[in-house]
């Protein structure tokens, strides 16, 4: 009787199954042993690749972020909706695999956020905002949210379906009137709150051209004048 075929190892194939792992079972309960058991292999064919269980980890984090698809449209007069859903698409990365999302914490993989940045400062130039201001809405996009996410993550699965989930109505009753003329699902107050942080930059800098038809005219007439140069 043939022996049968030894599973084929891979360093993408160990990082996938070790966060499909994370996801199932959560954090605390995965180990290299039982990551090993989940793979049909022994232990130390996983050594081969990844010095260490932190080396794992840190993997799974750069996976996590690689995964997080990119806006389509590119186009400058939309350059707000186009971080709005930048900002959308690693929410709901980090949510998918919540049970992982403090790795991201431990683990931050910066450079690989680097072309991405790169990515951002071209087309914040092509949409006409100032050199100045590409850094502020770079770095406060991360800060919004990598930090809300993550705190968002944290909460039972039950509670993100809720802003405010626990609150006495009695004891609060200013909170409860808040709450109840909330229209906006959590996302949908999520992707506001970045509308309103940028365009809050914008106004902040320039009173009165605080929205995008003014930032792309200003944007075309420098391409104008470029062009006219040349």
């Amino acid at each position: 009787m043939p022996r049968p075929a030894r599973p084929i190892l891979s360093y993408d194939g160990i990082v996938e199954s070790a966060l499909a792992l994370i996801d199932a079972d959560g954090l605390e309960a995965f180990s290299v042993k039982r990551l090993a058991r989940a793979m049909n292999v022994r232990g130390p064919s996983l050594y081969y690749y990844f010095p260490d269980k932190a080396a794992i980890l840190e993997a799974v984090a750069r996976l996590i972020v690689r995964s997080t698809p990119r806006p389509r449209d590119r186009a400058p007069e939309h350059w707000i909706e186009y971080f709005v859903t930048q900002s959308l698409n690693f929410r709901r990365t980090i949510l998918r695999h919540a049970n992982a999302a403090p790795l991201l914490l431990e683990f931050m993989p910066r450079d690989v956020f680097a072309p991405t940045y790169e990515v951002s400062a071209r087309f914040l130039a092509e949409a006409g905002i100032p050199d100045h201001q590409r850094v502020l809405i770079m770095d406060g996009l991360d800060r919004f949210t990598l930090g809300a996410a993550l705190t968002e993550a944290m909460k039972p699965a039950a509670d993100r379906k809720d802003i405010f989930p626990h609150f006495d109505p009695v004891l609060q009753p200013s909170l409860a009137r808040s709450v109840s003329a909330n229209e906006l699902t959590p996302e949908a107050l999520w992707a506001e709150s970045i509308r309103t942080f940028l365009r809050g930059i914008v106004a902040g800098r320039h009173p009165g051209n605080a929205d995008e038809g003014a930032i792309t005219m200003r944007a075309a007439a420098s391409r104008r004048s470029r062009s006219r140069r040349r």
